[in-house]
């Protein structure tokens, strides 16, 4: 009898061993698509239908720091408020670093996919997101980028869409003011010849200016291995007699001319666009080189209706925000807006959400910090008006 009962109670031990290494299986469950998606651990309906998962994708490290983590702790305070605040539409973020290089931020969204990835707020540099984009398009990703502004990123595809004002828009408004504010400068340009942003911004500007009348003296270019030494631009500007130098570029090389033309007692107006967004807060810069500095942003921190956004970011981050993160905050409302006209729902696959909010986004209108009833085009480019600001005493005003 004893040997017949240990026998039955090994079988029944054996039982119950395989039942409870069966129940592994249900922590992965296989979709429709073939694709391996982990369970959260949640099993309530609201849970696997309004919890979206979006992706930042920019540089985190590096001489771009700046911009990408402005974009990710932009994004991540819009992420909070929408969750907070409850609601069918709740977001899961996770950002990764590209250092502003285009193999890298392909790899960069290539792990955000394989996170689960459903929607894009990035990448945040001009060449990073042409080659992301291009990724987009053939997977049927949507993507909206917070601050790439080529046209080259949203060419041809249809899926892709951006917060920031294209180049050709920054070049033409910058002639533009200058033509209504300031048409009686002698302008020289100086602008990134291996630089589509720089570039791009050069082109429009020259061609506004000519059809304006503006009176352009000279330009000079410079590539990324030379923008450490501008004595022959800054040379040339001086003999041309420019008394306003138009500066289509980021803040790092805008700084050494700066710098460098305070060296050499020249001082005309320096008008840049929103990559010199950053520079008052650029580590070992003088910020008072920079005063007197006229450039074209859709957002200063400065102004009361921004406000509240600027008090959060300067309680959870210790510092002001730029543009970058303006841009991404309202580039994750943008998308709630976007998946509440569309109806999206998280048990959606990534690409039915993005054929859901193709056809949407040329629909919808859209108040945020960087521009009050932002549309877009199905070309992917926002309409709005980009600012003029001059920096008085380490801060952006209007001018007077």
């Amino acid at each position: 009898m004893k040997k017949k009962f240990f026998a039955f109670l090994m079988a029944v031990v054996m039982v119950f061993s395989l039942v409870a290494c069966g129940g592994g299986g249900d922590d992965a469950t296989t979709d429709d698509t073939g694709d391996t998606t982990e369970d959260t651990g949640d099993t309530g309906d609201s849970a696997t239908t309004t919890t979206f998962k979006v992706g930042t994708i920019g540089p985190l490290t590096g001489e771009n720091a700046i911009y990408g983590t402005a974009v990710a702790n932009g994004a991540k305070i819009a992420v909070d408020e929408i969750n907070a605040a409850g609601g069918d539409i709740q977001f899961e973020l996770q950002s990764e670093d590209d250092v502003a290089d285009g193999e890298t931020s392909v790899n960069a969204y290539n792990n955000l996919m394989d996170w689960g990835m459903q929607l894009l707020v990035g990448p945040t540099t001009t060449g990073a997101s042409v080659a992301v984009s291009s990724k987009c398009y053939e997977e049927r990703t949507f993507m909206l980028t917070p601050s790439a502004s080529s046209t080259d990123v949203t060419a041809g595809k249809d899926n892709v869409f951006q917060v920031c004002f294209t180049d050709p828009n920054q070049g033409t408004s910058s002639a533009d003011y200058m033509a209504e504010n300031m048409a009686d400068a002698k302008i020289y340009v100086l602008y990134q010849n291996d630089d589509a942003y720089s570039q791009g911004i050069r082109d429009a500007f020259v061609t506004e200016a000519e059809a304006k009348g503006l009176n352009i003296v000279g330009e000079g270019t410079f590539t990324k291995d030379t923008a450490t030494d501008f004595s022959v631009q800054l040379t040339a500007a001086q003999a041309a007699g420019a008394d306003t130098m138009f500066l289509p570029m980021y803040y790092q090389p805008a700084s050494v001319i700066l710098n460098q033309a305070n060296a050499m007692g020249y001082a005309p107006t320096f008008f840049g666009v929103d990559g010199m967004d950053g520079i008052l807060t650029m580590e070992g810069f003088d910020a008072s080189l920079a005063e007197g500095v006229m450039l074209l942003t859709p957002f200063s921190a400065t102004l009361e209706e921004n406000a509240s956004f600027v008090q959060a970011y300067e309680d959870q981050f210790g510092e002001t925000p730029n543009q970058f993160a303006a841009d991404a905050y309202d580039a994750v409302y943008i998308l709630k807006e976007a998946l509440e006209a569309a109806g999206c729902t998280a048990d959606m696959t990534t690409a039915d959400i993005c054929e859901a909010l193709v056809p949407v986004m040329t629909t919808i209108t859209h108040d945020g910090l960087t521009g009050k009833g932002m549309t877009w085009s199905a070309d992917g480019a926002v309409s709005k008006d980009p600012t003029a600001f001059v920096i008085q005493d380490g801060v952006y005003v209007l001018p007077q």
